[in-house]
C-alpha cells in the first residue's frame, strides 16, 4: 500500500532495483542463525532485533555479535544454504523478471559476504553487483575478524552505497525490512518496505510503499510500469 504522506521521488519505472537479503529474499536474519549455531541466541537476537529497529546504532552491536560468535568458513557455508532453503516466495521469479528487462538488479546486506553471494547467485546476481561484509579467515577455515571498512557495518552505511548507485542509474529503489534499509529516503533513494518475512513498525510507518507479503512477487507491480509488465509476460510466454 502506498503512503499518501511519503510518495516515490521517482519512479515507476526504476532502472534499477535493490534489495536486502536477510528477512527480504530469504526468510532467515543470517546473523541470529549464526548466533543459535554457537549457542548464543539468548544473548544475541535482541541485539540484532535492536538495530534493525532502530533503537540502537547498528554499529554498536555489528562487531560485537561477530566477536562473540566467531563464524567459520563452514558455518557461513551451511548459512549460505540455509538461505537457499528459506527463499521468500517470489523473491526468484521477480529477479528473473527484472532481468529479463535488463533491468540491472543489486544486493545490498548488511549480510555476511561468503553466504550472501552464493545465495544471491543462484538467483541470478552477479558477485560485483553484491555489497555485503567480508568476513576473514585463518588457513584452517577459522574466524579471524571482519572488514571492519564496510559502510554496511554501520548505520547508515546503505544509504551511501545506495546514493553511489543513483548516481549510476537514474533512478533505483531499495526493498528491504529494517531502519537501515529506510535510511536510503534520507539520500532521496525510493523504498519499498517489505513486511513478508518480520513486520516492523517504524519501517511500515516511514516506507512510501508497503508490501506486506508473504511474497515478494507483488513488488513488481510497484516497481514497473503496465506497459513493462506487459512485456515481461510477452518475453516469458516466447520463452515458455
Amino acid at each position: 500500500m502506498a503512503n499518501p504522506d511519503r510518495p516515490f521521488k521517482h519512479g515507476p519505472p526504476f532502472d534499477a532495483v535493490v534489495f536486502d537479503c536477510d528477512s527480504t529474499l530469504s526468510a532467515v536474519e543470517g546473523i541470529d542463525q549464526l548466533a543459535r549455531r554457537a549457542g548464543l541466541t539468548v544473548d544475541l537476537s535482541k541485539l540484532t532485533a535492536d538495530a534493525m529497529e532502530g533503537r540502537v546504532k547498528l554499529e554498536e552491536v555489528y562487531g560485537l555479535r561477530l566477536d562473540r560468535i566467531r563464524p567459520s568458513r563452514t558455518a557461513l557455508r551451511l548459512l549460505g544454504e540455509l538461505y537457499r532453503r528459506r527463499l521468500v516466495p517470489g523473491a526468484a521469479s521477480s529477479i528473473a523478471t527484472l532481468k529479463s528487462l535488463e533491468k540491472p538488479v543489486y544486493v545490498v546486506s548488511g549480510g555476511l559476504k561468503q553466504a550472501v553471494v552464493p545465495f544471491v547467485g543462484q538467483l541470478g546476481v552477479a558477485e560485483e553487483n553484491v555489497f555485503a561484509v567480508e568476513v576473514h579467515h585463518d588457513q584452517h577455515g577459522q574466524y579471524t575478524g571482519f572488514d571492519e571498512a564496510s559502510p554496511m557495518t554501520r548505520s547508515g552505511g546503505k544509504a551511501e552505497v545506495c546514493a553511489a548507485l543513483a548516481k549510476k542509474h537514474k533512478s533505483i529503489v531499495v526493498v528491504g525490512d529494517g531502519v537501515t534499509d529506510l535510511e536510503v529516503t534520507k539520500v532521496g533513494v525510493d523504498f519499498i518496505g517489505f513486511g513478508g518475512v518480520i513486520e516492523r513498525a517504524a519501517v511500515r510507518a516511514g516506507a512510501p510503499f508497503w508490501l506486506p507479503g508473504p511474497s515478494l512477487a507483488g513488488v513488481l507491480k510497484v516497481v514497473l510500469t503496465p506497459e513493462e509488465i506487459e512485456r515481461a509476460a510477452a518475453l516469458a510466454s516466447a520463452s515458455s
